[in-house]
C-alpha cells in the first residue's frame, strides 16, 4: 500500500467509503463526486499507480469484477447504458494514482460526462446497499 494514496487509506480504514463489493483482491466503492447515481469505482487492493504497472492476470481479474459490478449497477439504476473507463496519468484525467475503473450509469440525452455533484454519505450508503443486494441476488 502507498502511504499517501486515498484508496490505500480507505483499505486501511483511515477514510470512509460506501462499499458495493469486496473480495480478497478487489473492492468496489461509490465515487464521492458521482457523475450519476451509482457511479462506482473498482479498485485492486494491491497498489499499482497505473495500468502499466499492474500484472496481466490482475487486469483480467479486475475486469471480471468490473463486469459483475457493472451488471448490478445497471439493474439498480435502470440506466440506458454505462461508461466504463480507466485513466492513466494526469493528462488523461487521473486524479488518484492507484489504478481504478469507473462504472458510470448513462442516460439517453445526457450531454456531458464530466459534470460531477456532491453526494451525502447517507445517499451513497443507500445506493451501495441496493447494488450489494443486487449482487447477492445475482450470485
Amino acid at each position: 500500500m502507498s502511504e499517501h494514496c486515498t484508496f490505500c487509506e480507505i483499505l486501511k480504514n483511515e477514510k470512509t467509503a460506501s462499499y458495493v463489493y469486496e473480495d480478497n483482491r478487489t473492492i468496489a466503492i461509490l465515487d464521492i463526486r458521482p457523475i450519476n447515481e451509482g457511479h462506482t469505482l473498482v479498485i485492486p487492493k494491491k497498489h499499482y499507480e497505473n495500468l502499466y504497472e499492474i500484472p496481466d492476470e490482475e487486469v483480467a481479474y479486475l475486469f471480471k469484477i468490473v463486469k459483475k459490478v457493472a451488471s448490478a449497477v445497471k439493474k439498480v439504476t435502470n440506466a440506458d447504458g454505462k461508461s466504463i473507463f480507466q485513466n492513466n496519468g494526469r493528462a488523461a484525467g487521473q486524479v488518484i494514482f492507484h489504478v481504478h475503473v469507473h462504472i458510470i450509469p448513462r442516460y439517453e440525452g445526457q450531454r456531458s460526462h464530466r459534470l460531477r455533484c456532491d453526494a451525502s454519505r447517507e445517499k451513497l450508503d443507500e445506493v451501495a446497499r441496493k447494488i450489494r443486494n443486487q449482487l447477492t441476488l445475482s450470485t
